[in-house]
């Protein structure tokens, strides 16, 4: 199943199991706030120590890609020239990113906003990306990078239309050398 498709199944499920929960309980909201806390101590210590198993594996194999560019930002995209292992330690990064940005939009919403349900809602839905995170998958649950979850990894779908993908194809690649080399002699 599609990733955003499962995302809006299951936060809409989380949603309406929320309503029926008493959040007005001061009991039951503290078990929340737990069970939300505990969901992004896991997930946080996952993804450290999916980092220690990727520094520990230490895959030096040359991963070769042209970058899309972004429409927001001129100088993005081109050639990249990294290691398995650095590939695999930034998207680890941009996981942990992702994690921080969701505890403090979610420390918002509920100390400064007082919502609670998102609290619920929030903690599903960060099992559900550790489940899905290919790093994790890749070096924890221990399945080959194969398929989807080849390197370099193909971004989701935006809801801009289709999100530029990584080109791996050889003509590619070296149209991005001939392009880096060109400008290196002018």
């Amino acid at each position: 199943m599609n990733s955003a498709v499962s995302n809006l199944i299951i936060s809409l499920g989380a949603m309406q199991v929320a309503r029926k929960i008493p959040f007005e309980d001061p009991e039951v909201l503290n078990y929340v706030r737990i069970g939300y806390a505990a969901t992004q101590l896991i997930t946080l210590a996952i993804y450290f120590y999916t980092s220690y198993k990727i520094k520990a594996k230490n895959d030096q194999t040359v991963l070769k890609f042209v970058e899309p560019a972004n429409p927001m930002s001129p100088d993005s995209g081109g050639l990249v020239t990294t290691t398995n292992r650095d590939y695999d330690l930034g998207e680890v990064s941009k996981l942990l990113k992702g994690v921080y940005m969701g505890v403090a939009m979610m420390g918002f919403l509920h100390i400064y906003m007082k919502y609670t349900q998102p609290l619920f809602v929030q903690a599903l839905m960060g099992l559900k990306n550790l489940y899905e995170a290919k790093p994790v998958v890749i070096h924890i649950l221990g399945r080959k990078a194969e398929g989807d979850l080849k390197r370099p990894f193909k971004g989701a779908p935006s809801m801009f239309g289709a999100a530029g993908q990584p080109a791996t194809d050889k003509a590619a690649i070296d149209e991005a050398e001939k392009r880096v080399g060109g400008s290196k002699e002018e």
